[in-house]
Protein backbone atom coordinates (compact mmCIF):
# COMPACT_ATOMS: atom_id res chain seq x y z
CA UNK A 1 0.00 0.00 0.00
CA UNK A 2 1.43 3.39 -1.03
CA UNK A 3 1.28 5.92 1.81
CA UNK A 4 3.67 8.48 0.31
CA UNK A 5 0.79 10.85 -0.34
CA UNK A 6 0.44 11.64 3.38
CA UNK A 7 2.38 14.91 3.85
CA UNK A 8 4.65 15.73 6.77
CA UNK A 9 4.82 12.28 8.37
CA UNK A 10 7.42 9.56 7.84
CA UNK A 11 6.10 6.22 6.68
CA UNK A 12 6.98 4.32 9.94
CA UNK A 13 5.04 6.83 12.04
CA UNK A 14 2.04 6.56 9.72
CA UNK A 15 2.10 2.77 9.98
CA UNK A 16 2.31 2.97 13.78
CA UNK A 17 -0.65 5.38 13.90
CA UNK A 18 -2.71 3.13 11.63
CA UNK A 19 -1.85 0.13 13.80
CA UNK A 20 -2.85 2.01 16.97
CA UNK A 21 -6.16 3.10 15.43
CA UNK A 22 -7.01 -0.43 14.32
CA UNK A 23 -5.97 -1.82 17.72
CA UNK A 24 -8.10 0.77 19.53
CA UNK A 25 -11.15 -0.05 17.43
CA UNK A 26 -10.80 -3.79 18.02
CA UNK A 27 -10.07 -3.28 21.73
CA UNK A 28 -13.13 -1.11 22.28
CA UNK A 29 -15.49 -3.17 20.13
CA UNK A 30 -14.15 -6.69 20.70
CA UNK A 31 -17.32 -7.98 22.38
CA UNK A 32 -19.57 -6.50 19.70
CA UNK A 33 -17.35 -7.80 16.90
CA UNK A 34 -17.23 -11.31 18.38
CA UNK A 35 -21.01 -11.28 18.93
CA UNK A 36 -21.58 -10.10 15.35
CA UNK A 37 -19.28 -12.81 13.93
CA UNK A 38 -21.03 -15.47 16.03
CA UNK A 39 -24.46 -14.23 14.93
CA UNK A 40 -23.48 -14.29 11.27
CA UNK A 41 -21.78 -17.69 11.49
CA UNK A 42 -23.08 -20.15 14.08
CA UNK A 43 -26.09 -17.91 14.64
CA UNK A 44 -27.22 -18.68 11.09
CA UNK A 45 -26.97 -22.39 11.80
CA UNK A 46 -28.94 -22.02 15.04
CA UNK A 47 -31.72 -20.15 13.26
CA UNK A 48 -31.86 -22.85 10.57
CA UNK A 49 -32.18 -25.49 13.31
CA UNK A 50 -34.90 -23.41 15.00
CA UNK A 51 -36.97 -23.17 11.81
CA UNK A 52 -36.52 -26.89 11.13
CA UNK A 53 -37.69 -27.73 14.65
CA UNK A 54 -40.78 -25.57 14.14
CA UNK A 55 -41.52 -27.69 11.06
CA UNK A 56 -40.97 -30.94 13.03
CA UNK A 57 -37.77 -31.77 11.15
CA UNK A 58 -35.01 -33.34 13.23
CA UNK A 59 -31.45 -32.58 12.18
CA UNK A 60 -27.99 -33.22 13.59
CA UNK A 61 -26.16 -29.96 14.41
CA UNK A 62 -22.74 -31.23 13.36
CA UNK A 63 -24.00 -32.60 10.04
CA UNK A 64 -25.92 -29.40 9.33
CA UNK A 65 -22.84 -27.27 10.08
CA UNK A 66 -20.69 -29.41 7.80
CA UNK A 67 -23.32 -29.31 5.03
CA UNK A 68 -23.65 -25.52 5.21
CA UNK A 69 -19.87 -25.11 5.30
CA UNK A 70 -19.24 -27.38 2.31
CA UNK A 71 -22.17 -25.92 0.38
CA UNK A 72 -21.12 -22.30 0.82
CA UNK A 73 -17.43 -22.85 0.09
CA UNK A 74 -18.27 -25.24 -2.73
CA UNK A 75 -20.41 -22.55 -4.35
CA UNK A 76 -17.58 -20.04 -3.99
CA UNK A 77 -15.06 -22.51 -5.45
CA UNK A 78 -17.39 -23.12 -8.39
CA UNK A 79 -17.39 -19.44 -9.35
CA UNK A 80 -13.62 -19.28 -8.82
CA UNK A 81 -13.24 -22.09 -11.37
CA UNK A 82 -15.76 -20.54 -13.77
CA UNK A 83 -13.86 -17.23 -13.89
CA UNK A 84 -10.40 -18.84 -14.10
CA UNK A 85 -7.81 -17.54 -15.12
CA UNK A 86 -9.29 -14.17 -14.10
CA UNK A 87 -8.32 -14.52 -10.43
CA UNK A 88 -9.66 -11.12 -9.34
CA UNK A 89 -13.13 -11.77 -10.77
CA UNK A 90 -13.09 -15.31 -9.41
CA UNK A 91 -12.20 -14.12 -5.90
CA UNK A 92 -14.79 -11.35 -5.94
CA UNK A 93 -17.67 -13.50 -7.14
CA UNK A 94 -16.43 -16.49 -5.15
CA UNK A 95 -16.46 -14.46 -1.93
CA UNK A 96 -19.92 -13.04 -2.62
CA UNK A 97 -21.45 -16.41 -3.42
CA UNK A 98 -19.67 -18.07 -0.50
CA UNK A 99 -21.42 -15.63 1.82
CA UNK A 100 -24.70 -16.12 -0.03
CA UNK A 101 -24.29 -19.88 0.26
CA UNK A 102 -24.06 -19.54 4.04
CA UNK A 103 -27.18 -17.32 4.27
CA UNK A 104 -29.36 -19.16 1.72
CA UNK A 105 -30.31 -22.08 4.07
CA UNK A 106 -31.77 -19.66 6.62
CA UNK A 107 -33.74 -17.80 3.95
CA UNK A 108 -35.01 -21.07 2.47
CA UNK A 109 -36.02 -22.50 5.86
CA UNK A 110 -37.77 -19.27 6.84
CA UNK A 111 -39.67 -19.30 3.54
CA UNK A 112 -40.77 -22.91 4.09
CA UNK A 113 -41.80 -22.14 7.67
CA UNK A 114 -43.87 -19.13 6.58
CA UNK A 115 -45.47 -21.26 3.88
CA UNK A 116 -46.33 -23.85 6.54
CA UNK A 117 -47.88 -21.14 8.72
CA UNK A 118 -49.98 -19.97 5.77
CA UNK A 119 -51.13 -23.54 5.10
CA UNK A 120 -52.11 -23.87 8.76
CA UNK A 121 -54.19 -20.69 8.56
CA UNK A 122 -55.86 -21.90 5.36
CA UNK A 123 -56.92 -25.07 7.21
CA UNK A 124 -58.25 -23.19 10.23
CA UNK A 125 -61.72 -22.69 8.74
CA UNK A 126 -62.20 -26.45 8.45
CA UNK A 127 -60.56 -26.97 11.84
CA UNK A 128 -62.80 -24.45 13.61
CA UNK A 129 -65.85 -25.99 11.94
CA UNK A 130 -64.89 -29.43 13.27
CA UNK A 131 -64.30 -27.97 16.74
CA UNK A 132 -67.63 -26.16 16.70
CA UNK A 133 -69.57 -29.23 15.56
CA UNK A 134 -67.75 -31.45 18.05
CA UNK A 135 -68.43 -29.18 21.04
CA UNK A 136 -72.06 -28.77 19.95
CA UNK A 137 -72.34 -32.58 19.82
CA UNK A 138 -71.21 -32.82 23.45
CA UNK A 139 -67.50 -33.52 23.04
CA UNK A 140 -64.84 -31.81 25.12
CA UNK A 141 -62.35 -29.45 23.51
CA UNK A 142 -59.60 -32.08 23.55
CA UNK A 143 -61.91 -34.69 22.01
CA UNK A 144 -62.90 -32.23 19.29
CA UNK A 145 -59.20 -31.53 18.66
CA UNK A 146 -58.64 -35.26 18.25
CA UNK A 147 -61.20 -35.19 15.42
CA UNK A 148 -59.07 -32.52 13.73
CA UNK A 149 -56.03 -34.78 14.01
CA UNK A 150 -57.92 -37.69 12.44
CA UNK A 151 -59.77 -35.84 9.68
CA UNK A 152 -57.41 -33.11 8.45
CA UNK A 153 -53.97 -33.17 6.83
CA UNK A 154 -50.71 -31.63 7.99
CA UNK A 155 -49.71 -29.12 9.21
CA UNK A 156 -52.85 -28.54 11.33
CA UNK A 157 -53.10 -32.24 12.17
CA UNK A 158 -49.45 -32.31 13.23
CA UNK A 159 -49.76 -29.22 15.40
CA UNK A 160 -52.91 -30.35 17.23
CA UNK A 161 -51.41 -33.81 17.70
CA UNK A 162 -48.53 -32.14 19.53
CA UNK A 163 -51.00 -30.09 21.62
CA UNK A 164 -52.85 -33.26 22.65
CA UNK A 165 -49.58 -35.09 23.39
CA UNK A 166 -48.42 -32.25 25.63
CA UNK A 167 -51.77 -32.29 27.43
CA UNK A 168 -51.57 -36.06 27.97
CA UNK A 169 -48.09 -35.62 29.48
CA UNK A 170 -49.47 -33.29 32.14
CA UNK A 171 -49.32 -29.86 30.53
CA UNK A 172 -52.48 -27.80 30.72
CA UNK A 173 -54.38 -27.27 27.50
CA UNK A 174 -53.98 -23.50 27.96
CA UNK A 175 -50.18 -23.74 28.05
CA UNK A 176 -50.13 -26.18 25.12
CA UNK A 177 -52.26 -23.81 23.03
CA UNK A 178 -50.05 -20.87 24.03
CA UNK A 179 -47.04 -22.76 22.67
CA UNK A 180 -49.04 -23.43 19.50
CA UNK A 181 -49.49 -19.67 19.14
CA UNK A 182 -45.73 -19.23 19.52
CA UNK A 183 -45.00 -21.82 16.81
CA UNK A 184 -47.58 -20.31 14.43
CA UNK A 185 -47.45 -16.54 15.10
CA UNK A 186 -50.42 -15.53 12.99
CA UNK A 187 -53.34 -13.26 14.04
CA UNK A 188 -55.93 -15.98 13.37
CA UNK A 189 -54.09 -18.47 15.57
CA UNK A 190 -53.59 -15.90 18.33
CA UNK A 191 -57.30 -15.10 18.25
CA UNK A 192 -58.19 -18.80 18.57
CA UNK A 193 -55.71 -19.41 21.41
CA UNK A 194 -56.83 -16.33 23.35
CA UNK A 195 -60.51 -17.21 22.93
CA UNK A 196 -60.09 -20.79 24.16
CA UNK A 197 -57.96 -19.75 27.13
CA UNK A 198 -60.45 -17.07 28.19
CA UNK A 199 -63.44 -19.41 27.82
CA UNK A 200 -61.61 -22.06 29.84
CA UNK A 201 -61.31 -19.59 32.73
CA UNK A 202 -64.61 -17.70 32.51
CA UNK A 203 -66.92 -20.17 30.78
CA UNK A 204 -69.14 -19.50 27.80
CA UNK A 205 -70.56 -20.95 24.61
CA UNK A 206 -67.52 -22.46 22.88
CA UNK A 207 -69.46 -23.65 19.84
CA UNK A 208 -70.71 -20.14 19.13
CA UNK A 209 -67.23 -18.71 19.73
CA UNK A 210 -65.70 -21.15 17.25
CA UNK A 211 -68.36 -20.19 14.69
CA UNK A 212 -67.50 -16.52 15.16
CA UNK A 213 -63.79 -17.27 14.73
CA UNK A 214 -64.56 -19.25 11.57
CA UNK A 215 -66.55 -16.34 10.12
CA UNK A 216 -63.79 -13.85 11.00
CA UNK A 217 -61.04 -16.01 9.47
CA UNK A 218 -63.08 -16.59 6.31
CA UNK A 219 -63.70 -12.86 5.82
CA UNK A 220 -60.04 -12.06 6.49
CA UNK A 221 -58.97 -14.61 3.89
CA UNK A 222 -61.34 -13.07 1.34
CA UNK A 223 -59.73 -9.66 1.88
CA UNK A 224 -56.25 -11.19 1.63
CA UNK A 225 -57.12 -12.88 -1.68
CA UNK A 226 -58.42 -9.59 -3.09
CA UNK A 227 -55.25 -7.79 -2.04
CA UNK A 228 -53.09 -10.54 -3.56
CA UNK A 229 -54.99 -10.19 -6.84
CA UNK A 230 -54.56 -6.40 -6.85
CA UNK A 231 -50.84 -6.52 -6.04
CA UNK A 232 -49.99 -9.44 -8.35
CA UNK A 233 -49.41 -7.06 -11.27
CA UNK A 234 -46.99 -4.94 -9.23
CA UNK A 235 -45.09 -8.03 -8.08
CA UNK A 236 -44.77 -9.30 -11.65
CA UNK A 237 -43.58 -5.89 -12.84
CA UNK A 238 -40.94 -5.88 -10.12
CA UNK A 239 -39.73 -9.34 -11.14
CA UNK A 240 -39.56 -8.36 -14.81
CA UNK A 241 -37.72 -5.10 -14.07
CA UNK A 242 -35.21 -6.99 -11.91
CA UNK A 243 -34.57 -9.57 -14.64
CA UNK A 244 -34.24 -7.16 -17.60
CA UNK A 245 -30.56 -6.18 -16.99
CA UNK A 246 -29.47 -9.81 -16.74
CA UNK A 247 -31.45 -10.78 -19.85
CA UNK A 248 -29.82 -7.93 -21.79
CA UNK A 249 -26.41 -9.00 -20.48
CA UNK A 250 -27.04 -12.54 -21.74
CA UNK A 251 -28.18 -11.21 -25.14
CA UNK A 252 -25.11 -8.99 -25.55
CA UNK A 253 -22.85 -11.83 -24.42
CA UNK A 254 -24.39 -14.10 -27.05
CA UNK A 255 -24.27 -11.53 -29.87
CA UNK A 256 -20.84 -10.03 -29.16
CA UNK A 257 -18.90 -11.33 -26.12
CA UNK A 258 -16.15 -8.76 -26.63
CA UNK A 259 -18.71 -5.99 -26.07
CA UNK A 260 -19.36 -7.01 -22.44
CA UNK A 261 -15.99 -8.66 -21.72
CA UNK A 262 -14.56 -5.50 -20.03
CA UNK A 263 -17.31 -5.85 -17.44
CA UNK A 264 -15.60 -9.01 -16.16
CA UNK A 265 -11.99 -8.56 -17.32
CA UNK A 266 -11.27 -5.17 -15.76
CA UNK A 267 -11.29 -4.00 -12.16
CA UNK A 268 -13.51 -1.02 -12.97
CA UNK A 269 -15.97 -3.28 -14.79
CA UNK A 270 -16.14 -5.69 -11.85
CA UNK A 271 -16.74 -2.83 -9.42
CA UNK A 272 -19.50 -1.46 -11.67
CA UNK A 273 -21.07 -4.92 -11.93
CA UNK A 274 -21.06 -5.38 -8.15
CA UNK A 275 -22.64 -1.94 -7.70
CA UNK A 276 -25.36 -2.87 -10.20
CA UNK A 277 -26.05 -6.09 -8.31
CA UNK A 278 -26.37 -4.14 -5.07
CA UNK A 279 -28.72 -1.59 -6.62
CA UNK A 280 -30.82 -4.37 -8.15
CA UNK A 281 -31.11 -6.02 -4.76
CA UNK A 282 -32.11 -2.77 -3.05
CA UNK A 283 -34.63 -2.03 -5.80
CA UNK A 284 -36.16 -5.49 -5.46
CA UNK A 285 -36.55 -5.03 -1.70
CA UNK A 286 -38.14 -1.61 -2.22
CA UNK A 287 -40.67 -2.96 -4.73
CA UNK A 288 -41.49 -5.87 -2.43
CA UNK A 289 -42.03 -3.46 0.46
CA UNK A 290 -44.36 -1.31 -1.63
CA UNK A 291 -46.57 -4.15 -2.87
CA UNK A 292 -46.73 -5.97 0.50
CA UNK A 293 -49.92 -5.02 2.34
CA UNK A 294 -50.68 -6.53 5.72
CA UNK A 295 -54.29 -7.28 6.61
Amino acid sequence: MNLDWIPGLPLPIVLILVFLCVFAVFYLWTDNIIAWIHDKSLGQRDEVIHYLELMFVEVDKDKLTLTMFLGSFGLGALFLVLFWPNVIAGLMFGTVFTLLGWFIPKVACKYLWEKRCSQFCDQMVDGMTILSNGVRAGLSVTQAMDRIVKNLDNPISQEFRLVLSQNQLGQTIEDALTELGERIPRPDVQMFVTSVNILKETGGNMAETFQTITFTIRERQKVEKKIEALTAQGIMQGIIISCVPFVLLAVFWTVDPNYVAPLFNTTLGLIAFMIVLGLQFIGGLAIRKIVTIKV
